[in-house]
C-alpha cells in the first residue's frame, strides 16, 4: 500500500540563517535560542485504494479494504488507513448540547436547521468571536481522532451557507475551515474536503485540504470538480437509492475517482438486511 508523506517544518526563517562561529553570538544567547518548530508527518490517502464508509457502525472490513471512514466516537481501524467523520459545520443529531447556544445560527423561528436533516443545526460562523467559540468545541475532538490513532479527519458541512437563507457566506465558512485544517495538520493528521464541489477550487490552495470525500459525484456528474482539484486523492461514495445509470456505467467514466464504491443510504452494518457494499470491477 503507498501512502505519500508530507512533512513540514514551520519557521522557514530558520532555513535561511547564514553560519555563524560560536564566538560570534553569545553563549546565553546561542542557549536561549529555540528549535525550529516541527510539524507532525502527515500520510496522504493510499493510492487508488479501496474505501469503505462506515459512519452508520463499525465492522471489520473486507480484507481488500484500505481506507476506513468512522465516526469521531468510534475507534479507527489499526490495521488500515483511517479517516475520522467531524461534523465541523453542523451539529450531530444527538449532540446539540455540547454546543454553546451563542455558537448555533438562529432567526426569529429559533434554531435554524438543516432542510435535508432537521435533526442538525447550522453552526453560525458569521464573526471571528463565534467561529473562535466553535473551534473551542471541534478542537478536543479533533486532538482525539489524533491520539486514538486515526491519520486523517473529514469536515463535512462545508457548503453550510448555501442552506443559510444569506445569514452565513462563503467566506464565514472558509475562515473556520482555514483554521481547522491547520489544527488538524498540527495533530499530524491529513485534512478532507467533504462535498462542496463547487467550492473544492477554493477551499484547497485556500484552506490548505489534503484530499476529498465526496458523495455522489458521479450521480451528480460533478467527479470531475473534485479530480481536477485533488487528483488522485479522492474518494467517492455512491448509494444504491441514487442511482441514475448501472453503478458500472459511473466506474467506467473517465473522470471517477479510483477510490469508489457503493453504499446503502444509511451506512448500516453487515448484520442488516439492508447492507450494501460494492465496489469497481
Amino acid at each position: 500500500m503507498k501512502i505519500l508523506r508530507i512533512v513540514g517544518v514551520l519557521g522557514a526563517a530558520a532555513l535561511g540563517l547564514t553560519s555563524c562561529t560560536a564566538s560570534s553570538v553569545p553563549a546565553e544567547a546561542t542557549a536561549e535560542q529555540a528549535a525550529p518548530e516541527q510539524t507532525p508527518a502527515i500520510d496522504l490517502l493510499p493510492l487508488a485504494a479501496l474505501p469503505d464508509y462506515q459512519l452508520g457502525g463499525s465492522y471489520d472490513p473486507g480484507a481488500d479494504v484500505q481506507i476506513v471512514v468512522r465516526d469521531r466516537l468510534n475507534p479507527p481501524d489499526p490495521d488500515r488507513y483511517s479517516i475520522c467523520y467531524v461534523n465541523g459545520f453542523q451539529t450531530q443529531p444527538t449532540e446539540l448540547d455540547f454546543w454553546p447556544a451563542n455558537t448555533l445560527l438562529t432567526n426569529e423561528a429559533g434554531p435554524v436547521a438543516d432542510p435535508d436533516w432537521p435533526d442538525e443545526v447550522l453552526l453560525d460562523t458569521s464573526t471571528a468571536e463565534k467561529r473562535a467559540q466553535i473551534r473551542a468545541v471541534l478542537e478536543p475532538w479533533i486532538q482525539g481522532c489524533a491520539t486514538s490513532g486515526y491519520s486523517a479527519v473529514e469536515f463535512d458541512n462545508l457548503d453550510s451557507y448555501t442552506r443559510s437563507n444569506g445569514a452565513l457566506s462563503k467566506t464565514d465558512n472558509m475562515e473556520l475551515a482555514v483554521d481547522l485544517v491547520a489544527f488538524a495538520h498540527a495533530q499530524g493528521l491529513a485534512a478532507g474536503q467533504k462535498n462542496a464541489a463547487e467550492d473544492a477550487a477554493e477551499l484547497k490552495p485556500q484552506a490548505g485540504f489534503d484530499f476529498a470525500v465526496s458523495e455522489e459525484c458521479a450521480a451528480y456528474d460533478e467527479c470531475s470538480a473534485y479530480t481536477g482539484v485533488y487528483g488522485d486523492q479522492v474518494i467517492d461514495i455512491e448509494y444504491t437509492d441514487q442511482l441514475p445509470r448501472s453503478f458500472a456505467s459511473m466506474c467506467a467514466d473517465e473522470s471517477a475517482p479510483a477510490s469508489m464504491i457503493l453504499r446503502d443510504r444509511d451506512l448500516v452494518t453487515p448484520t442488516e438486511d439492508a447492507y450494501h457494499f460494492e465496489r469497481c470491477a
